[in-house]
């Protein structure tokens, strides 16, 4: 796929892996157009807010502001990638972890807490990939492709530890929904691949004491560290550079397996 002549949209793209993957393709040529939450009091992980954190990926970064739950904002993506170049690329990295016990100290984990990590996690990525598709199916081929759909899951879709059990059911329902779509549009030369990135350096991580960061970072195999955005950056570079690579969960993890706490 020629990225020179492309569009991207990158949810969650103003730090973490989203950011990495933005600035990534963006050097590689593409138009990025980076979706996440409007600017708050609140700074991304980079230490600025983020549409500097935007900004300062290059001059063919654009930031969407909105909810990736929200249609309109999903079709408002789509509609700016496509004023730059032909929409071939989207990266769903936008996510909460949000921690509970099905019974913890106090009570039952509230439905609607669940429900909201379902709404985010799995509602806003079918939300991209279905406004995306629907854009990519109309391009040119560009080589064997139309588009790519690329999903981010977690090894918890695999390995849930306790008190992840609204994380864990959401990357796993990202992980199934890998094949029916990836089946569904292979009719139009869309591929739908989804990566499930083990122990990695991420704003969540960010928020850990030093101890906890290092003892974290000795559970994976080899290499022995926890991985970087960029290691997942340069994988969607490779998912996008291998026609064959469709209907597949690809675990990013250096081996490791998640204990039960």
């Amino acid at each position: 796929m020629d990225l020179t002549s492309a569009s991207a949209i990158v949810t969650g793209g103003a730090s973490g892996l989203g950011r990495a993957t933005a600035q990534t393709l963006h050097d590689a040529g593409a138009a990025v157009v980076v979706v996440d939450l409007p600017d708050t009091d609140e700074s991304t992980a980079e230490g600025g807010a983020r549409a500097d954190s935007v900004a300062a990926i290059g001059g063919r970064a654009h930031f969407c502001p909105g909810d990736v739950t929200d249609p309109e904002t999903a079709a408002r993506a789509v509609a700016t990638a496509q004023e730059h170049a032909p929409l071939r690329i989207l990266v769903n990295c936008a996510g909460v972890a949000t921690p509970g016990r099905l019974v913890g100290r106090g009570g039952p984990l509230p439905v609607e807490t669940f429900m909201k990590v379902l709404a985010i996690n799995v509602g806003g990525t079918m939300n991209f990939m279905a406004q995306a598709a629907a854009a990519m199916r109309e391009n040119e081929l560009d080589g064997e492709d139309r588009g790519v759909l690329i999903n981010t899951a977690s090894a918890a879709a695999f390995e849930g530890q306790i008190g992840q059990v609204a994380y864990a059911a959401s990357k796993g329902a990202v992980a199934s929904m890998t094949l029916p779509v990836a089946r569904e549009l292979a009719s139009s030369q869309v591929r739908t691949v989804t990566i499930a990135p083990g122990l990695f350096e991420t704003p969540m991580m960010a928020g850990l004491p030093e101890a906890a960061r290092e003892a974290l970072a000795t559970k994976t195999p080899h290499p022995a560290r926890l991985g970087r955005p960029e290691d997942y950056a340069l994988l969607v570079r490779q998912i996008l550079e291998n026609p064959m690579l469709n209907g597949e969960v690809i675990r990013l993890d250096g081996a490791v397996r998640l204990e039960p706490r």
